[in-house]
């Protein structure tokens, strides 16, 4: 049985977890989240936290008794605080903006400003002098998702390093032509 899938899950007192079915749904101060539960998955409340269990019988659940805990969790966790991811840009001229909320407009090199549109449930957040924006939601795997795709707008490149990147990410960077002109003779 998984070791993550046997802790309990803590319900802070503003938050309400409603289960019915396989459909779990959780209410917080941030909003409602939803999730379909896999297959063999029980979930439970108890005196004020939430206990994810596989059903009886159920030997092919026993693999996904962990990641059901994982997904509960981050329903609760994005409820109260919500998830954030922060992209930067590098490169000279390059710059987000947000000229109303549904959309994010990156100018990256490009002939033209790309217009990057924000799915429900997400908002953008512009750093100091256009030069980040943080990507906030409650559900986590979507603030991934769209922090992913807009990233994927101009990857950093590895001789340069100009692109959009992850807050903290390092980008190894490659030598170049040195070797070539070295060899020339």
């Amino acid at each position: 049985m998984s070791r993550t899938g046997k802790k309990p899950i803590a319900l802070p007192p503003q938050v309400t977890v409603d289960v019915k079915g396989s459909t779990v749904t959780v209410k917080g101060p941030k909003g409602t989240a939803a999730r379909e539960m896999p297959a063999g998955i029980e979930v439970a409340r108890e005196e004020g936290r939430v206990v994810v269990r596989p059903a009886e019988g159920a030997g092919a659940a026993r693999n996904m008794h962990g990641l059901a805990r994982a997904l509960v969790q981050n329903m609760v966790t994005g409820v109260t605080e919500g998830f954030a991811r922060t992209l930067e840009v590098v490169g000279t001229g390059y710059k987000f903006s947000a000229p109303d909320k549904g959309a994010v407009v990156i100018e990256v090199g490009y002939s033209h400003p790309v217009r990057f549109p924000l799915p429900p449930g997400i908002t953008a957040e512009l750093g100091e002098k256009n030069l980040s924006v943080t990507v906030r939601g409650i559900d986590r795997g979507l603030v991934g998702q769209v922090a992913a795709n807009i990233r994927k707008v101009r990857p950093p490149e590895p001789y340069k390093g100009k692109g959009i990147r992850y807050r903290g990410e390092v980008v190894r960077h490659k030598a170049g032509k040195a070797g070539k002109a070295a060899g020339a003779a």
